[in-house]
């Protein structure tokens, strides 16, 4: 069996870059101090870092039916009934990279809201390894995330928000979260799936009973697909049979693959990153969200 068939694509994108040089990384105390994840490897000392002027960012927690939730917030200060941006993360947990991604759809006008839905299993951002993080999210039921979701849009609601706009933004497994979520709400607008898996690992259905790629004629919404050519987990083939399948379906989406750019290539923290590929990416998820309503 190969390793795609193994394991989620999204982790064999993530695992599949070469060894590199520590040059140009922050020291594994000083990522941790400044609060990256360590278990994607070595943190890059030119991380963008977004700041909270005019802005309300803080931690905050939403009702789900056993507890609460924890998440990271951010949004205009003088916003009133701002938009509702969901931000779906990497199998990382909530660590500075969301957070900081958070903030910067905050200064776009948005309450942009990331929900720690791992929280059941820990703080996965104080996890250093890899390896333990995979059984952690890969057992994370799709019923489940649905709802977590559903809870933090109305959490975003109770403070605020507007829940007539909505749109949800997602990486690595936060991008396949992308998907299923836009199969599964008609009240979302618009969607951003940053290198999302498109098709599952065998062995899955008990808890995640549909692939992206299986439920491309459910789509309720417009999905904006951004992905790199040289992914090793997901093959540009892939993106391929997804666009064909959501246009035998009549489902709207755009896909943009970018040259050379491997698995997280947005991910401004890690080795991965390519800059003008995350800059144009950018740019396209604000003119997507403003062509949907999502954004103003």
């Amino acid at each position: 069996m190969s390793a795609p068939e193994r394991l989620a694509s999204d982790i064999v994108g993530l695992t599949s870059n070469p060894a590199i040089s520590r040059r140009g990384f922050m020291t594994a105390t000083a990522a941790a101090t400044a609060g990256y994840t360590l278990a994607a490897g070595p943190v890059r000392a030119q991380v963008i870092t977004t700041d909270t002027t005019g802005l309300v960012a803080e931690d905050g927690k939403a009702k789900v039916a056993d507890g609460e939730m924890p998440l990271y917030f951010a949004k205009p200060s003088d916003a009133q009934n701002p938009p509702v941006i969901l931000v779906a993360m990497e199998i990382f947990g909530l660590h500075q990279y969301i957070k900081d991604v958070t903030r910067r759809l905050a200064k776009l006008g948005a309450f942009a809201v990331a929900p720690d839905y791992y929280f059941r299993n820990g703080d996965l951002a104080k996890v250093s390894e890899i390896g333990q993080l995979m059984p952690l999210v890969n057992a994370k039921p799709d019923a489940e995330l649905i709802a977590d979701l559903d809870a933090t849009v109305a959490w975003a609601k109770s403070q605020g928000g507007d829940t007539n706009r909505i749109g949800i933004i997602g990486y690595c497994r936060g991008g396949r979260t992308v998907w299923i979520y836009c199969a599964n709400n008609s009240n979302v607008r618009a969607g951003v799936a940053f290198y999302g898996s498109l098709v599952d690992p065998a062995g899955q259905k008990a808890i995640w009973p549909k692939s992206p790629m299986e439920l491309a004629a459910q789509m309720k919404a417009p999905v904006l697909g951004l992905y790199g050519q040289a992914d090793q987990g997901i093959p540009v083939t892939q993106v391929e049979s997804m666009r064909a399948a959501l246009e035998v379906a009549g489902k709207p989406a755009t896909f943009k693959i970018y040259p050379e750019a491997p698995h997280g290539f947005h991910a401004d923290y890690r080795p991965s990153y390519r800059k003008e590929a995350a800059e144009d990416a950018w740019r396209q998820m604000t003119a997507w969200f403003k062509q949907y309503k999502v954004l103003s």
